[in-house]
Formats: structure tokens, sequence, C-alpha cells
């Protein structure tokens, strides 16, 4: 690898650098305003991470954010892919936290009965 000559070059990779990850990367928020914390928000992102640890995902990560709006469905749990809508999972889980890595992160199946907020096609 080349040495960086100047601030600009280093600018300027790190630009690369970031641009060539935020492609590839998923990002999972979980829904941590008070009512996402009553509801048991803390449950579903240790089991998010354990999960995501467990199948050695280098593409996935798990933030935690504030109000996403369906305070009733609360825990909830939103992907993010590249690409895609979004979608958002609702009365989520530990264990359902565990599933949606499985089957919607790895698999591409959604978990039809659990999505809130948007009408989704079924999976065919």
């Amino acid at each position: 690898m080349d040495k960086i000559k100047s601030l600009d070059e280093l600018r300027a990779l790190k630009y690369k650098l970031k641009s060539d990850n935020a492609l590839n990367n998923i990002v999972i928020s979980v829904g941590t305003a008070t009512c996402g914390i009553a509801a048991g928000a803390k449950p579903v992102i240790d089991a998010l991470l354990e999960e995501i640890h467990a199948k050695k995902l280098k593409n996935v990560s798990v933030k935690s954010t504030g109000c996403i709006g369906f305070c009733y469905a609360e825990p909830l749990v939103e992907i993010n892919e590249p690409g895609k809508d979004p979608i958002r999972y609702g009365n989520v889980t530990a264990e359902m936290a565990k599933e949606i890595i499985d089957k919607h992160i790895l698999q591409g199946i959604f978990l039809d009965n659990a999505i809130v907020g948007k009408e989704i096609p079924k999976n065919e």
C-alpha cells in the first residue's frame, strides 16, 4: 500500500472506505424510547447482538433509536437494507429477534405476522 502523502488523500480514502462499507451494511434499529424500554427493548437488543455474533455476521449492525412511531407495537425492530424499503417488526421478543436474524437477514424471508406499519407482499 502506498503512503498517504496529504490530508486530502487521507480524506479521500476515508470517504471511499465509508461509502464502500455503507453499501453492504444492514442496520437494525431498535426503538428505545420510554415505551420501547418499558416493553422490553433491552432483551431484544441483547438477543440480536448475540445472534449476530454467533453467526459471525460482519455486515450487520444494531443501533438504538428513539420513537419509531408505533408505540402500541413496542418493542419495535426496523431492518434497513441498502436499496430496499425498511421493514418494521412489532411486539418483538428475544426469541423473535433471533428468528429475524435467521429468517429475514440470512434467508430473506419476512416474518409476515409481525410486520407493522406497511403492507408487505407475501413471501413467494
